[in-house]
């Protein structure tokens, strides 16, 4: 029987190597960044599941491809190691989502009041995103302190979210479910 290439028994012992060979411990906190961005990508996957608009899902899917090359240079040593080109967020990755963004918010009505978390199957999964983007982000941060990070990297997670939260607001919209915070229900 063929040994299997899904597991290697080198992080048994609580340790993984980036990209350049440095053995670092699971719980370093590049690790934490770009698994952040892992499980976030996972999660724009369940998201696209329940979107019905060809356009958004096309979207969504730039977007992973994104974040999957942003997970590879988090896990990068940039300090020795220069990065792939392909791996590295431009401008124009930041403006295709501003150009999203404001696509969407030209569409919803004029925000007045905050908005809940929820409204449909769609906006939930998106506020999801939204919130682990915003995690990520700070991970990500983290590690700048640290670390060399690419500037447009962390616009690039920043102004993700903002897509998720406008994208979660056209899905409640779309469903006539959009739910805001009241103080009087407190």
């Amino acid at each position: 029987m063929k040994k299997s290439l899904v597991y290697t028994k080198t992080g048994d012992k609580g340790k993984t190597s980036l990209v350049g060979g440095t053995r670092v411990s699971k719980t370093h906190i590049r690790l934490e960044a770009y698994g952040t961005v892992d499980e976030l990508n996972s999660f724009i996957g369940w998201l696209n599941g329940s979107i019905q608009d060809e356009e958004t899902r096309n979207f969504l899917l730039f977007i992973q491809h994104k974040l999957f090359t942003v997970g590879s240079y988090l896990a990068t040593e940039t300090e020795q190691i220069e990065p792939k080109a392909a791996s590295i967020i431009t401008r124009e990755n930041v403006a295709r989502i501003e150009e999203q963004i404001d696509k969407l918010d030209s569409e919803l009505p004029r925000l007045t009041r905050f908005v809940l978390p929820g409204g449909s199957e769609s906006a939930s999964r998106a506020h999801i995103c939204r919130t682990i983007t915003r995690r990520a982000e700070r991970n990500v941060y983290r590690v700048a302190e640290d670390y060399p990070i690419s500037d447009l990297v962390l616009i690039f997670l920043n102004r993700l979210s903002d897509y998720f939260f406008v994208l979660a607001r056209k899905e409640s919209q779309s469903s006539a479910k959009e739910i805001y915070w009241e103080q009087d229900n407190i």
